[in-house]
This record gives structure tokens, C-alpha cells and sequence, in this order.
């Protein structure tokens, strides 16, 4: 996979399976993955949809569906065959199999299968254990044609190999899709939805007589005892296909047991099927749910997982799949129809509320990894691998969501960390972060030219202005009141004094875009922050300087900030040239954190001054670094666990959004000047990180909430969105954005120079023959234009 931002020919995927608006599990399931899928790859697949009808009933669909499959029709399975090979758009069929689809036309649905001349993955719902002889030849008559099987389940993928002898290296388990949920106050929605005050069992899903709630309200009266205060919500209407074979039946069972055991005032049916947006709220509000199939071979629950997804602790009887997640430390599972178990489980869950919270976290960390984005990347790679060439995968580019940024965002300034995605006050601020967001919020502004930008940039750049010293110098924390901490006594300051630098210079190369009451502030403080700023020896410190000065220097040209840049620069070399070796192109004896800052400081040296050294080793400790951290995975930064020594092998966990992000800044920079195809094509690799094409092949910006996870660990991603990795995120995501559609330098030829047009400043940067430019060469393109001698010869304006 990689990324791209010109869309290339879309590849035709066919789902055959249930449908929305007929009220079927499999259904939701369907337009959950292609919605997941339109999302993350609308540039290179399109998904249309062969919808699955029986016993007469017909619907109304979207317009993704362009075929019908009458099921109960041997004819009609002969005719789809026909219609999918002659359909040159279609390049793979995916088919969502659950037994009763195709019961009364087995023998037809193989003739489909065999009858397709495009390769097909057939998806599982349901995997029986011990068949008789007569479902394992079905099932390996139905596996022998596709190229891929998939499953839920890593219990169904054993069932297949031993019990089905189905090939494993066709199998592939992708765990059922859940939602990212925005993980609102419980105390809120328990207000909105009339549950004020009240504990919350819930249980969902279309109402058939295998949910087994009646074991729920047999538990009941012992659960009450204990919790006055109780509510069970049972959400769904009853199967269409159960009310048509016996109407209300087993729901009326229900009521009455209701009253018998007099808990009308501790039940609550909500005989709707509800809109997902409403089922999701009413899951964040449940303190408890409860899973009750009375089915021993019921692979895979959709709805059990959807609970995960919201936090929900867990109680369920032992299906496989609750086997497979419920440990003890997610949930507790009890026997089949034993009413006094679930009440004894409920009761101790109900009566601990540390334990309670604790399941909630972990459930919610076991199951992040099933998002549906994540489902959508697992299920395109197997695309990818089954249709070869006809499938070339691009990631899209999510929108630009400042969400998550605003809410971390108060009267002061950006919070250091969060809770999952609630900031935490308790944490305090840093400049480190603030300075971070003034310059994401900047590009932003940059960008968009909106106006709502400025009030939160006006806010992290009086944040800077408090932490600067009488001396110029910058403190880094203060406590939720803005009060500096003692930490700013026990800790080097140093890189935090570069970043303010590199922000407010950045601010200052805005000047003329920006307010002029927002780039004089950040003048002064900028100015009286250089007076101190030499003495930094750090070695990022002085890298992170580089960049504002450079920055600063083609807003206002000051001699002494030019020989500032020297003098950081030619403190660089000296390390590049004590530290590097043939095989260690480096500045120091190992690569710690923001490494590509320090060659792409080099490069902004070089451009600045022109010295020949500068541009070497910014080139070649950038071509090492690169060497590093790019492998088959994509990129993998080095963690922050244990940082790479020299002659050691690098470590794969604690990877970081900030080191991705700040390589993607580097390599765009890099592409701007040296116009290579390999920085862009890097970039994009680096980016992809964030969408999920990376080591555990899982997202780590989550577009609900417009925050980004802070971190890659071993084997799982840390869920918390704070700060750091969210706006790290936003500054990749912006400096990605210069280059959507046809972007590219454009380059031509003046008289004796060879010049590069940059489309975000907007200026030639004339130079020497192939060598990039140097900002005192700097023409405005108006101006440009006019001149006669202008011979283009690449790119465009």
C-alpha cells in the first residue's frame, strides 16, 4: 500500500451479503466495512454491493447496491454469474456466508462459486466445530474455489484447519469491526436518556428466543436487592424473521415474566432498531453488559464487541468468542442459562466500582485494535494479495480535524496529557507543547486563511510569552493554575528554549499572513530570547535554533542571527565529524529522539550560508537515518524504550507520533529542495504510519476525535491522545497537504540560473545550474513572470 493524492483507477470490489434497510446483523456488519473501507481507500477501490433478498421481501437501497440475488431462485444465482463476469469494473467478489442465506439453494450457490471467472474471498460468520461428513465436504467444496477465506476468530480459524482440513496459509482472521466512539461523560447521557442516578445493565440486538434475556430477569430480583437503584435496558426490535414465524411471541414472554417477578420499575424495553450514533450513547452510559446467548457455537457477536468498543464491562456466557477476549481482567463469564451466576457476577461488579473501572480500561485497550479502520486496512491487504495487479492500494488523506486540538486547548494554553481522550487538567501545560500547537496552528492558518485560528494562536503564543525569564531564557512546566513547577529545576530546558525559537520563528516567516500585533509579539519575544540563546550547546537545542533563525532571517535580515546559524551549525559538524564513521553517519554515538531535525537544520544552514560542508552532511546523515528507520513495515522510528547505540540492533515498540512526524516535515523539506522522488515517496510511507501501515498494522490518528494515539508499543497502541502525538499528527498532516493533487516544484531556466517555483511561499528561489536556492536570491513570482527571459521546461503554477 502506499499513499497518494491523485487517484488512480478505481479496482471494483463486489460484497455479496445481506443489505441495509433489511434489519439483519450481517447487513450492519456490510455497510460498517465498506463505509470503513470507502473512508481509508475511495482513491483505489470502488465497492458495490450484490444485496441478498428471501422470502419476497424487497427494499429500497442506497446506491452502492447494483445487483439483487433473489435467494430462493436457482435461476437467479446463474444470472448473476453471468452479469459479474461480463462486469469488466468488478475485479474480486467478497461473499458474507452465514448458513441460512443460501439453505434452500445450496447446490445453486455452488454453481455461482464455481461458475465465477473473478477471484473470491468468502467470509465466515459462522464456523461449527465436529461436522458431520456431509457439512465438511460442503465447506471444502466452498473453500476449494476461493482464493482466501476469512474469519473472526482465532478459534474458527483452528475449527478450519483441523476440523475441516481447510489450508491455513489460505485463512485469515480479521476479529469483527467495532466503532471508535467519542467516549462521552456517562453522567451526561445518563441525564439526556432519563437514567439519572441509576446503575445500567445493558443488552442489545434483534430479539429472537437464543438472546436468552429471561436468564437476565430471573437474575434480577437478586441483583435488585443488593442495587435498588438498577436498570436493565433490553435494545431491539425482534427479528423480522422470528415475528414472521411467530409474531411477538417471545417478547410477550418477556413482559410477562417482567411482571411477575413485579421489576417493571427495573426493566426498560426499547422495541426499536436504533440509529448507531443512539446505540453507541446508550452503550457509553451502560456500567454493565450483559451477553446471554444460550448458543455454544455461536462464532462471533457483533454486538458483544460494539460493547467492548464503548468501554463496557463485560459479563457473557462462554462462546467462543467471549472465551477468546474475556480474560480476568476484561470481563466475567458465566455458564449457560444460570441465572445465579450472572446475578452473583453482576452483584460483585456492581459493588466494586475500582474493579469495574479497571475492566473498563482494558476492555476498551483489548479491543481498539478491531476498529473498523483497522478492519477495512486488514481486509484491503487481502484484496491487494488475491487480485495482484488488478488492486493498487492508496490511503486517502483524512480531513483536517482540529477537534481533538480545541478541546485540549483552554484559556491558557494546550494540556499536556489526556485520559484516553479527556484532557487531564491535573497534568499542567509545557512550552514544549505550546510552542508546538503556535506552529500547527499557524500552517493551519497558513493554509485556510480562517480566521478562527488566531484566537487559539494568540493563546499558545502568550504561553510562550509567559514562560520567557527576565533574562530571555524559557521555563517548560507549569501546573494547571500556570504556576512553574519545581520540575523546571531538575530538568534541561534546553531543547524546550530551541522549540520556542524554531516556533517563533516560524511565526515571524508569516509576517504579512498573520495579524501584525501576533508577529510583533512574537518579535520581541523572539529577540530577547536570542540574546541567551547561543549559549545552548544541546544538540537538538541548537538544531530546533537553526530552524527558527532560518526562519526568522528571511522575515528580517540580521547579520548577527546569520552568524548565530553558523556558529550551531559549525558546533554540528564537529560532532557529524568526531561521531561518523563509514557505517555510522551520524552526530553522535547513538539515534535518540526528533533525529531527522538535525540533518534537515544542516540543510536550512546550507541554504542560508551556501557552505559546501553543510549540504554533505546534512545529505548524508539524512541517507543514514533514512537507512534506519525504513524497512518492509514501512518506517519504524526508534523507541523510546532504548535509544539505538552504535553497532546495536534497533528496538521495534515505543514508537512515537512525534518522531514520524518530524521525519515527514524533514523529507518534505528535503523534496522541496532536491526535488528527489524517493523524500516524496518516503513521506508518503511516513504518513501511512498514522493510517494504520505500520508494525501491528493499526491506526494511530483516530478520526473520531481528531486526536492521535501517543504511542506505538510492543503490542499494542497506547490509548491516550495527548498533546504531543496530537499535534505532532497535525503538523505531518498539514505539511502533507501542500502536497494533495498535481503539486510539484516548478522548475525553469533564467538566463544562467536554474530556478525552483515553491507553491507554498509562492517565490522563485533562483540558483546556480541543479543546485537549490538560497533565500537571498529570493524574486517574487509577480514580478518573475513580467521578465521575458522565463523558459519553463517542468511542473506547474
Amino acid at each position: 500500500m502506499k499513499n497518494s493524492t491523485v487517484a488512480s483507477e478505481l479496482a471494483g470490489i463486489l460484497f455479496i451479503t445481506s443489505y441495509p434497510p433489511r434489519e439483519c446483523g450481517i447487513a450492519t456488519y456490510s455497510q460498517d466495512l465498506i463505509r470503513a473501507l470507502h473512508n481509508k481507500f475511495s482513491n483505489s477501490l470502488s465497492i458495490k454491493v450484490c444485496a441478498l433478498e428471501s422470502n419476497g421481501n424487497t427494499y429500497p437501497y442506497p446506491e452502492e447496491v447494483k445487483y439483487i440475488l433473489k435467494t430462493s431462485l436457482a435461476e437467479d444465482y446463474e444470472k448473476l454469474a453471468e452479469s459479474i463476469n461480463q462486469d469488466d469494473d468488478i475485479k474480486l467478489v467478497l461473499i458474507q456466508h452465514e448458513f441460512g442465506f443460501f439453505h434452500k439453494q445450496e447446490q445453486a450457490f455452488l454453481t455461482l462459486l464455481y461458475s465465477l471467472s473473478k477471484p473470491i474471498v468468502i467470509v465466515f460468520h459462522t464456523v461449527l466445530p465436529h461436522p458431520d461428513e456431509q457439512l465438511k465436504l460442503k465447506i471444502q467444496r466452498i473453500t476449494a474455489v476461493c482464493e482466501s477465506v476469512i474469519v473472526m476468530t482465532n478459534n474458527s480459524v483452528q475449527i478450519l484447519t483441523t476440523d475441516y482440513g481447510v489450508p491455513q496459509q489460505k485463512i485469515t482472521m480479521i476479529a469483527h469491526g467495532t466503532h471508535l466512539v467519542p467516549h462521552l461523560s456517562e453522567k451526561f447521557l445518563k441525564l439526556k436518556y432519563g437514567l439519572k442516578d441509576r446503575k445500567v445493565l445493558t443488552t442489545f440486538g434483534l430479539l429472537s428466543s437464543g438472546k436468552s434475556i429471561e436468564t437476565t430477569l430471573e437474575a434480577l430480583p437478586a441483583i435488585i436487592a443488593q442495587s435498588p437503584d438498577v436498570m436493565f435496558l433490553v435494545i431491539g426490535k425482534t427479528h423480522p424473521e422470528v415475528v414472521k414465524a411467530e409474531g411477538e411471541k417471545y417478547r410477550e414472554m418477556l413482559e410477562q415474566k417482567v411482571r411477575e417477578y413485579a421489576i417493571q420499575d427495573h426493566v426498560r424495553f426499547i422495541n426499536s432498531y436504533l440509529p448507531l450514533a443512539e446505540l453507541l450513547e446508550y452503550l457509553q452510559l451502560t456500567d454493565i453488559y450483559l451477553f446471554t446467548s444460550n448458543d455454544p457455537n455461536q462464532a462471533v457477536s457483533g454486538t458483544f464487541v460494539y460493547a467492548m468498543s464503548c468501554a463496557c464491562p463485560i459479563i457473557s456466557t462462554p462462546i467462543p468468542h467471549a472465551k477468546e477476549l474475556l480474560t480476568e481482567d476484561t470481563g466475567i463469564i458465566f455458564d449457560f442459562r444460570n441465572p445465579q451466576q450472572l446475578a452473583d457476577a453482576v452483584n460483585r461488579l456492581l459493588n466494586d466500582e475500582p474493579l469495574r473501572r479497571n475492566f473498563s480500561t482494558n476492555t476498551l485497550e483489548k479491543i481498539v485494535s478491531t476498529a473498523w479502520e483497522n478492519s477495512a486496512v486488514a481486509h484491503a491487504t487481502v484484496f491487494e494479495l488475491v487480485a495482484g495487479d488488478d488492486i493498487n492500494l492508496t490511503f486517502n488523506l483524512p480531513a483536517i480535524n482540529l477537534d481533538h486540538l480545541k478541546k485540549m486547548t483552554t484559556g491558557t494554553g494546550i494540556i499536556q496529557f489526556s485520559k484516553i481522550n479527556q484532557p487531564d487538567i491535573s497534568t499542567g501545560y509545557t512550552l514544549d507543547d505550546n510552542a508546538r500547537a503556535l506552529i500547527a496552528s499557524s500552517m493551519n492558518y497558513k493554509i485556510t486563511g480562517n480566521g478562527e485560528c488566531l484566537p487559539d494562536i494568540q493563546k499558545y503564543l502568550e504561553f510562550v510569552r509567559h514562560c520567557q525569564q527576565p533574562a530571555g531564557d524559557f521555563l517548560n512546566y507549569t501546573d494547571r493554575n500556570n504556576n512553574f513547577t519545581s520540575q523546571n529545576y531538575d530538568t534541561n530546558l534546553d531543547d524546550a528554549n530551541g522549540r520556542a525559537v524554531w516556533a517563533l520563528g516560524y511565526l515571524m516567516s508569516l509576517n504579512g499572513i498573520l495579524p501584525e500585533k501576533i508577529t510583533a509579539k512574537a518579535q520581541a519575544i523572539l529577540d530577547k530570547s536570542l540574546l541567551r540563546i547561543g549559549t545552548v550547546h544541546s544538540t537538538r537545542a541548537m538544531a530546533f535554533a537553526i530552524k527558527g533563525i532560518y526562519f526568522y532571517q528571511g522575515a528580517v535580515k540580521k547579520n548577527e542571527n546569520f552568524i548565530l546559524i553558523r556558529t550551531f551549525a559549525d558546533r554540528l559538524v564537529q560532532m557529524y565529524r568526531h561521531e561518523a564513521k563509514d557505517n555510522w553517519q551520524w552526530f553522535e554515538g547513538y539515534l535518540t529522539y526528533a533525529n531527522s531535525i538535525l540533518p534537515e537544520a544542516m540543510l536550512y544552514a546550507w541554504l542560508l550560508t551556501r557552505e559546501p560542508v553543510y549540504k554533505e552532511i546534512a545529505i548524508s546523515s539524512l541517507d543514514f537515518l533514512l537507512s534506519q528507520i525504513f524497512n518492509e513495515n514501512g518506517i519504524e522510528v526508534i523507541s523510546n524504550k532504548n535509544w539505538l547505540q552504535k553497532g546495536e540492533v534497533a528496538m521495534h515498540s515505543g514508537e512515537q507520533p512525534i518522531d514520524v512526524a518530524y521525519t515527514i516535515m524533514t523529507l518534505g523539506k528535503f523534496y522541496d529542495v532536491f526535488m528527489e522522488e524517493d523524500y516524496h515517496q518516503k513521506m508518503n510511507t511516513a504518513f501511512n504510519w498514522f493510517l494504520g501501515k505500520n508494525r501491528l498494522h493499526q491506526i494511530i490518528y483516530n478520526p473520531c476525535t481528531g486526536g492521535c494515539y501517543d504511542g506505538l508499543e510492543e503490542t499494542h497502541v497506547n490509548l491516550n491522545q495527548g498533546a504531543e502525538s496530537t499535534v505532532s499528527y497535525l503538523m505531518a498532516r498539514l505539511t502533507m497537504e501542500k502536497y494533495t493533487s498535481s503539486y510539484k516544484p516548478f522548475r525553469f531556466h533564467l538566463r544562467n540560473h536554474f530556478c525552483v517555483h515553491s507553491k507554498q511561499t509562492e517565490h522563485i528561489y533562483s540558483t546556480s545550474h541543479k543546485m537549490p536556492y538560497q533565500p537571498s536570491a529570493l524574486i517574487p513570482l509577480p514580478l518573475l513572470m513580467e521578465k521575458p527571459r522565463l523558459n519553463p521546461v517542468q511542473g506547474n503554477v
